[in-house]
């Protein structure tokens, strides 16, 4: 068992405060922080503390998998599996997929043959891995995620009273299923730049009618779609111009409360828009942009990867366990997510038997025990777990302490 610390990445989207006020560091922040990642990604590793010196989880687990990663290892390829981050969002972030396995593989294939460099910023594949991803609210925390049921898209769609709108919902209502959204979110997508100038300043202007109608004394069903329309204002202010704010109207848009989760499988358009949260995710940085970004967007790869199948909403509400243990289960083989919410004066809590894995302070702070050994952990700070450490237990050392536990799925 050994103390983690995480590496820090600045994004635009990110927030000035709610990084440095968990971890207890100067507000405002110097640049926007973003993420604080706890993993062993060639991009960023965080780094482990050992006898008085750092070294990086990456090189750790490559000199010695066996050790490290335990049974694990060969499935694996020798490497960590997972990538645990806390996500913190001041601004959307972008309209994005992420591939299947194969369609990593062979996109990872192509672009070595195209000779495209890896850190190239035209790069969409850089490594050959899916990327399935699970995000769990630390405070309420706003997403699109999901193709939304398209019945419910042409009501959006008329509620927003704008004519030019109307061969769309047609053609929507037509053919309310994924063959139908996979022609809508393409033609919009696709739009030339004057035809998108002269079609996006009318939906928004709808958006404008809705909202002043629903703060009127308007009936209920004329608030259905209040979240819908200030998000795309909000979008189109952030992005003026961009097609992705046409896109952003076919997707379910959700509020997470603390606590509650969202899973993300392989091919489902999403994009985050606010709020912080830990998030964990198959050990991968292959992402398809579709706009609402400077970042490299490639459409037609994009819509080579995107699943049109109308989703739920994705969210994941945590099994209780005994000891204050909160479980998300989702179908990722790579990670499995815990969550302990630990009582002031309570008995210690058995966090994990045995790693690989990554106990995250994020709310008080507790002490870990492994055999003999014992860390501390305060918010932003980790630990991580080797499979030749032996059970760890955790206790709280103030009132109360909030833990995340990231380890392979047990499934």
């Amino acid at each position: 068992m050994h103390e983690l610390v995480g590496a820090l990445r600045s994004y635009a989207w990110g927030s000035r405060t709610a990084l440095a006020q968990l971890c207890g560091r100067p507000v405002p922040s110097a640049h926007p922080e973003a993420e604080l990642w706890f993993g062993a990604h060639p991009a960023d590793p965080a780094r482990i503390r050992l006898d008085g010196r750092s070294a990086s989880l990456l090189e750790v687990v490559a000199a010695d998998p066996k050790r490290e990663l335990g049974s694990v290892a060969p499935a694996f390829g020798g490497r960590l599996p997972f990538l645990l981050k806390i996500l913190a969002a001041e601004e959307p972030l972008s309209l994005q997929a992420h591939p299947s396995a194969e369609q990593a593989r062979a996109g990872y294939e192509r672009e070595n043959h195209a000779r495209v460099p890896l850190d190239s910023p035209l790069r969409n594949y850089r490594d050959e891995n899916h990327k399935p991803e699970l995000v769990v609210a630390l405070e309420r925390f706003e997403a699109l995620a999901g193709f939304r049921d398209p019945k419910r898209t042409v009501k959006l769609l008329h509620a927003l009273s704008v004519p030019e709108l109307a061969p769309y919902a047609e053609l929507l209502g037509a053919q309310p299923d994924s063959d139908g959204l996979r022609t809508l979110f393409t033609t919009w997508i696709t739009l030339p730049q004057a035809m998108l100038a002269m079609l996006l300043p009318k939906v928004l202007d709808g958006c404008v009618r809705y909202l002043k109608q629903s703060d009127d004394e308007s009936p209920v069903t004329a608030k259905e779609f209040v979240a819908e329309a200030r998000t795309t204002l909000e979008l189109a202010e952030a992005y003026p111009g961009d097609a992705g704010v046409l896109a952003a109207l076919l997707l379910n848009r959700i509020t997470l409360e603390p606590g509650q989760g969202l899973f993300l499988a392989a091919g489902n358009l999403h994009a985050y828009l606010r709020g912080m949260g830990v998030e964990i995710m198959a050990n991968s940085d292959n992402v398809l942009r579709g706009g609402l970004t400077p970042k490299h967007v490639d459409v037609p790869e994009l819509l080579r990867v995107l699943d049109f199948e109308p989703l739920e909403l994705p969210i994941v509400e945590p099994q209780a366990r005994d000891d204050g243990e909160f479980v998300y289960r989702t179908p990722a083989t790579e990670f499995e997510l815990r969550r302990f919410e630990l009582s002031a004066d309570a008995e210690p809590t058995r966090i994990l038997d045995g790693g690989p894995g990554i106990i995250l302070c994020t709310a008080g702070t507790a002490r870990l025990r492994q055999g003999a050994d014992e860390l501390g952990i305060t918010p932003g700070s980790a630990a991580w777990i080797s499979a030749a450490d032996g059970p760890v237990r955790a206790r709280a050392t103030g009132e109360a302490a909030q833990l995340f536990c990231a380890c392979v799925s047990g499934r």
